[in-house]
């Protein structure tokens, strides 16, 4: 009843403060039709969400999504896609970890990071990516950036005070700025935040007698953040462009962990506070520079493209230990710090026959240098460790994809080759400790036939690749207490998949089924060291993975409301030598986005998301429902008012049990998601026709075919 009462609390504060910015509005509109019509433009309102045979394109720039207040909270509202508890992983619901591309150039978790949602037009979640993109990923999500197609300067100022377990603040600013041919565009957000988290792990180890949990109490952060980004664009002429742009995040913050364990080791029992004062910064930049030109002697359209990335982190950590309640007596004393640059350059070509077969070819080239330095006092045994490991990664690859129609089918054929070298090593050894060299051929295809103009099945098939990300690959580790660390896995292997599928689309309704084999999936293990009574967790590459699922996509439209509905059927499968198998069982997804327009101008939304308990051969997971709800209005044409109360039932807990290595372990993680946040946005600029023809080109043509 106390959730009740809360809730139709919140939802009459909603109701108010709308209700008072309305107030303020003017409600004398004058209308005037000039005597000499010199354009007729007929516009349609946008949907949310489109849906072709389960890819799904979501409208960020005019929906009520364009005021969630960061790109990771905005991904987490979406269909099918899944953030992790410490937001450090995107994957998507029956397909993994996605690739991310922001236009034309790939994308990593940094860069959403970096990335402001003010500057994202669009979001396409693509089950099949072509040939032309990185083989890594099953599923493919493309984020598309606003351009404008009007002449003139806007800028846009937006504020975000966001109430969960502590105040969070997101002021932003993003400008544009667009004559003729050229385009110039600017943002910048400065967040102050206080994210809280907490978890805890029981855990048993009956080949050494060892019963023994933890509980991170509380985990304090004052975290600030600079995000900004900038760059130009030039419309050559019709078909050719030149683009740069830049953006980037800074971010330092201190934090405190509190931990209380507990741990009995045969008939020895230790009850350990463990107190870490931590200190981290983080600054990452990415930056592109694109050229897109119609080589018209061949008619051949070509791109290229070129990315430099750079992360820097350096981490500090003092911890103090207090067993049985006597005294604090130091631990620890780490600091570690990792630096990642990135370059990759990459050539596209497109030719078009007159046949409307399409032939495109190309190639990418991407090479990594990542340093970790690591130095660790430890006070309890009197001993220093100082390591420096170097990590280098080169990556060619090259694809050509043909595309084209028999009579009404068309289909899409492609293959993409990668070589992949690694070079891992510790400046203290000669000898390398990873030295790898391998090539592997992605082959891809899908087949799309029409039965009559409202139905039609599409068959996929296609062979992908998940490589580690840098910082996954690193020498670090992280203190929890005196018998339990984090780590990294510096030997990680990639995962390859094969994927074959088919869907029957009708009208925007979809049904799809998938069969998917996985080799060395990476997930996370426990190694126990008996000589130091300590358990490492880290990620590990487990032997195979397969499964089956379902998909239904049901979008409607009924008056004032728009729904789109997702609902998956999933049965994974896991297994490892090393790890107690379990019986496999089918399990649901559920995604529900219900968008209500009502008169003068308010919008109201509603999203829920469910997913039941998950049993995957190894792992056993809890299932949980979210909802959030939200409330949008524009006010004078420049000021828009959106306020949101997100995980309304406090259910983001997410809950995992497994034994592997004859260790038996059941985690809980909470997530502070419980939150209600009141954003404003203010507009000023004038927008005009631009002289420069802009309306025959394809928006589209950079999407997956």
């Amino acid at each position: 009843m106390k959730n009740k009462s809360k809730f139709q609390n919140i939802i009459i504060a909603v109701s108010l403060i709308i209700s008072a910015l309305g107030l303020a509005q003017n409600k004398t509109e004058n209308y005037s039709i000039s005597n000499h019509l010199t354009e007729v433009i007929i516009t349609k309102e946008k949907k949310m969400f489109t849906n072709k045979n389960g890819n799904i394109k979501v409208d960020v720039a005019n929906s009520i999504l364009a005021s969630t207040p960061n790109t990771l909270d905005l991904f987490s509202k979406l269909p099918n896609v899944m953030i992790s508890s410490d937001k450090e992983n995107i994957t998507v619901i029956g397909k993994g970890t996605p690739l991310i591309y922001i236009d034309n150039q790939k994308a990593e978790m940094n860069d959403l990071n970096a990335l402001s949602v003010d500057d994202i037009k669009s979001i396409e979640i693509i089950n099949n990516p072509s040939s032309k993109y990185e083989a890594e990923g099953r599923a493919f999500i493309l984020i598309t950036r606003k351009l404008s197609k009007k002449e003139g300067s806007q800028t846009t100022l937006s504020e975000v005070a966001s109430f969960k377990k502590e105040f969070n603040n997101y002021l932003g600013i993003n400008s544009s700025f667009k004559k003729n041919k050229f385009e110039w565009k600017a943002n910048f957000n400065y967040n102050k935040l206080q994210p809280w988290e907490s978890h805890s792990i029981d855990y048993q180890i009956p080949d050494a007698d060892i019963i023994s949990n933890y509980k991170v109490a509380t985990a304090n952060t004052k975290r600030k953040q600079y995000i900004f980004g900038g760059g130009f664009f030039y419309k050559i002429n019709e078909e050719d462009y030149f683009s740069i742009s830049i953006n980037g995040k800074l971010q330092s913050e201190p934090f405190d962990i509190n931990t209380t364990s507990y741990n009995k080791n045969g008939d020895v029992e230790n009850n350990v506070v463990t107190y870490s004062d931590n200190k981290s910064q983080k600054n990452f930049i990415n930056s592109f520079v694109n050229y897109s030109k119609k080589i018209k002697s061949i008619d051949t359209q070509l791109f290229t493209g070129f990315q430099y990335s750079a992360f820097d982190q350096d981490s500090k950590a003092f911890v103090q230990n207090n067993y049985n309640e006597t005294q604090f007596e130091k631990a620890q004393n780490s600091d570690q710090k990792f630096k990642v640059n990135v370059f990759s350059g990459r050539i596209d070509l497109e030719k078009k026959f007159k046949n409307e077969m399409k032939l495109e070819y190309g190639g990418l080239y991407l090479s990594a240098d990542a340093v970790t330095d690591f130095e660790t006092i430890n006070f309890e045994n009197n001993n220093t460790i100082t390591t420096h490991y170097n990590f280098e990664e080169k990556n060619t690859a090259g694809y050509s994809q043909l595309s084209g129609s028999i009579k009404k089918a068309s289909y899409s054929i492609g293959l993409r080759v990668e070589n992949t070298a690694i070079v891992g090593k510790f400046k203290s050894i000669a000898t390398p400790l990873i030295n790898k060299n391998y090539t592997d051929f992605f082959p891809k295809a899908q087949f799309d036939i029409p039965i009559d103009s409202t139905k039609s099945v599409t068959i996929n098939y296609s062979k992908s690749i998940l490589r580690p990300n840098y910082s996954s690959t690193s020498q670090g580790s992280t203190y929890i207490n005196p018998y339990f660390l984090y780590t990294r896995n510096i030997n990680l292997d990639p995962t390859i998949t094969n994927e074959i599928s088919t869907s029957f689309q009708y009208h925007d309704k979809s049904v799809k089924l998938t069969y998917y084999q996985n080799t060395n999936p990476v997930y996370s293990s426990f190694v126990f060291d008996n000589t130091q009574n300590i358990l490492t967790f880290k990620e590990t590459n487990f032997d195979k993975e397969a499964g089956f699922y379902l998909e239904f996509t049901l979008p409607f439209t009924y008056k004032f409301w728009t729904s789109t509905n997702s609902m998956s059927c999933i049965l994974n499968k896991i297994e490892d030598d090393l790890a107690m198998m379990n019986t496999s069982k089918p399990y649901l997804y559920y995604y529900s986005n219900n968008e209500f327009k009502l008169s003068k101008g308010y919008t109201f939304s509603l999203t829920a998301t469910a997913v039941t308990k998950q049993k995957e051969g190894i792992f056993e997971r809890s299932g949980r429902f979210i909802m959030d709800l939200g409330a949008s209005k524009t006010f004078f044409n420049n000021w828009n008012c959106t306020v949101s109360y997100n995980d309304i039932f406090k259910n983001t807990i997410y809950e995992e049990s497994f034994t592997i290595n004859n260790i038996n372990s059941k985690a809980t993680y909470y997530v502070d998601a419980h939150e209600f946040s009141i954003a404003i946005k203010y507009s000023f600029g004038k927008i005009k026709a631009t002289e420069f023809k802009e309306k025959n080109i394809d928006e589209n043509s950079n999407r997956i075919r």
